[in-house]
């Protein structure tokens, strides 16, 4: 059996995820950037969880995202869903967030969305 087959893999994700969960809050002055990446999409949401609420979310399969992402890469569609994503958070007044990269690696698609959300003006 491969070490890094499919259900293994997914384990040291959940475990992964645990682990910076433990650690990482959202509040509402800094509410939490929160990331899930599905095979296809990406989905970001800023969340308080102190109120259990969701502040500001989007992903490639919103109408506004679409729009822009026809026939662009998964890395792309993750740039612009953080563009977005960090323009609408600017316009209720959230200038600081905390980094939940949701267990998964700090690479590819998630790294792309954080960096395209740093340019426009997020701090975290």
């Amino acid at each position: 059996m491969a070490i890094m087959s499919g259900k293994y893999s997914k384990v040291i994700q959940k475990i992964r995820h645990r682990r910076v969960r433990k650690r990482v809050t959202g509040t509402i002055s800094r509410p939490r950037l929160c990331v899930f990446r599905s095979l296809n999409h990406i989905h970001a949401q800023l969340i308080d969880d102190s109120m259990g609420q969701t502040l500001v979310s989007l992903s490639t399969l919103d109408s506004q995202v679409r729009s822009k992402t026809d026939g662009m890469g998964k890395s792309k569609k993750a740039e612009i869903v953080g563009t977005l994503l960090a323009q609408e958070a600017l316009n209720k007044g959230i200038k600081q967030v905390v980094f939940d990269r949701g267990g998964n690696k700090y690479h590819g698609r998630v790294k792309a969305l954080a960096e395209a959300a740093r340019k426009v003006g997020l701090e975290f």
